[in-house]
């Protein structure tokens, strides 16, 4: 593959111009694929702010990247104009500290934390993973207290945290917010599942339709939908609510803490979800509507249309 001079002069350009440059995929905002969403999560964890090239809208940069540096994927960081691999390298070196070294910041915290787990949790997890042989269960947290979990090779540089007989590893910023959790077994309508409980998040309240509608009324509470484009068009929220979808989960987790909020999707269940999140972030005051927007439907007496 070859690179003709036009675009290899553009390439420096950028690389002189920025310390550090993200070649991806969409942009660090909205990353368009799971490699590039999964280099920006981590970049993000260090860099307040940090250079993307959007290579969907540039197919030359796109081409010419990877014959640049002879590396045939995206995304790419680039440092001080020099190649450091794609998602998977950035994900170990951060894991490592070398990233952070690389980055001129201090060494992370490897300090384990202290988590407890359940019986009935420790229960389905070692029937979940009693044929995982040389697997290891990984929970990573988002900055906004999203988890997940997976069984993935354990790496020499997880931060591994030891409960009720198991072993949980952690990436440094995971282990930094797993500090206090609780993880249990839950069985709810949606089914059954692990949880995670924050250290300090309140309990989430139940809110009537009937009164949440009065509270619209008087101005008194927040109503946020957390439903996607198609239900949303399907059956309209109030008025007054504002779209999770359309604002995003950072500017909404932006709001004071003490703002009065509810959570509303069609039924009551995913609005649960995110009204848990928003409860371990802090937000003292907030309710999941029963029943959703059919609850709310029904009981203004107009039924959802089905086109």
């Amino acid at each position: 593959m070859s690179l003709d001079s036009a675009t290899r002069e553009r390439i420096e350009t950028l690389l002189k111009s920025h310390r550090v440059v993200l070649f991806m995929k969409g942009n660090r905002h909205a990353p368009a694929c799971g490699f590039s969403a999964a280099a920006t999560n981590t970049l993000n964890e260090l860099l307040p702010d940090y250079h993307t090239v959007n290579v969907l809208e540039d197919p030359e940069i796109r081409e010419g990247i990877k014959a640049y540096g002879d590396w045939p994927t995206i995304p790419q960081l680039y440092v001080g104009g020099d190649l450091v691999g794609g998602a998977d390298i950035i994900r170990q070196m951060y894991g490592s500290g070398e990233l952070h070294a690389l980055f001129g910041l201090a060494a992370p915290d490897r300090t384990p934390p202290g988590i407890t787990i359940t019986d009935a949790a420790a229960k389905a997890i070692r029937e979940g993973t009693a044929n995982a042989q040389g697997l290891a269960l990984h929970l990573e947290i988002g900055p906004d207290h999203s988890a997940g979990f997976q069984l993935a090779p354990g790496s020499e540089h997880d931060i591994v945290a030891h409960a009720n007989g198991l072993e949980v590893h952690f990436d440094p910023a995971s282990a930094q917010r797993a500090r206090g959790i609780v993880i249990d077994w839950v069985s709810t309508v949606q089914g059954e599942g692990l949880s995670l409980k924050f250290p300090g998040a309140h309990e989430v309240k139940s809110i009537t339709v009937q009164e949440l509608r009065q509270r619209l009324a008087d101005g008194s509470i927040t109503l946020i939908d957390v439903r996607p484009a198609a239900s949303r068009a399907q059956l309209p929220a109030p008025s007054q609510a504002r779209i999770l979808e359309d604002e995003g989960y950072d500017a909404l987790a932006a709001l004071p803490r003490d703002t009065a909020l509810a959570f509303i999707c069609q039924h009551g269940v995913s609005s649960q979800g995110v009204a848990e999140r928003f409860a371990a972030h802090g937000f003292g005051n907030v309710h999941n509507v029963e029943g959703g927007m059919e609850a709310w439907a029904s009981e203004a007496g107009t039924q959802p249309s089905h086109h």
